[in-house]
């Protein structure tokens, strides 16, 4: 029962933070999801409901640049890098960051760190 809880106060905080978060086509927003085992980025333009760009530790062009990485957050930073420099070609040099109602530690946090090391503003 304390699972559930918690992810339904992960869930309204996530609610009451896209109320305020949005992207436009100048800065789109980051959305960050992740499970137990993998991380996920999205950039997202609002304006007109679109993914710009995606990329996970799932994806299968970019499966050789996760070989031989443990952990999570490691993983995560290295994903957040990989989102940047897809979005520096795709002429997107700012973002919105949308932590989803998780806390902005860990994962989170690498996600951003790498993102920012990659040459996007957040």
């Amino acid at each position: 029962m304390m699972t559930k809880k918690k992810t339904d106060a992960r869930h309204r905080t996530k609610v009451h933070i896209r109320k305020t978060v949005t992207g436009t086509p100048e800065r789109p927003r980051l959305a960050v999801f992740r499970s137990l085992k993998h991380v996920y980025a999205q950039i997202i333009d609002d304006t007109s409901n679109k993914t710009l760009l995606s990329i996970s530790d799932l994806s299968k062009d970019l499966k050789g640049e996760f070989a031989g990485m443990k952990g999570q957050v490691k993983i995560s930073k290295k994903v957040g890098e990989l989102v940047a420099k897809k979005a520096l070609e795709a002429n997107i040099k700012a973002v919105v960051f949308d932590r989803s109602g998780y806390l902005y530690h860990g994962v989170v946090k690498a996600m951003a760190d790498g993102a920012r090391e990659g040459g996007l503003k957040l």
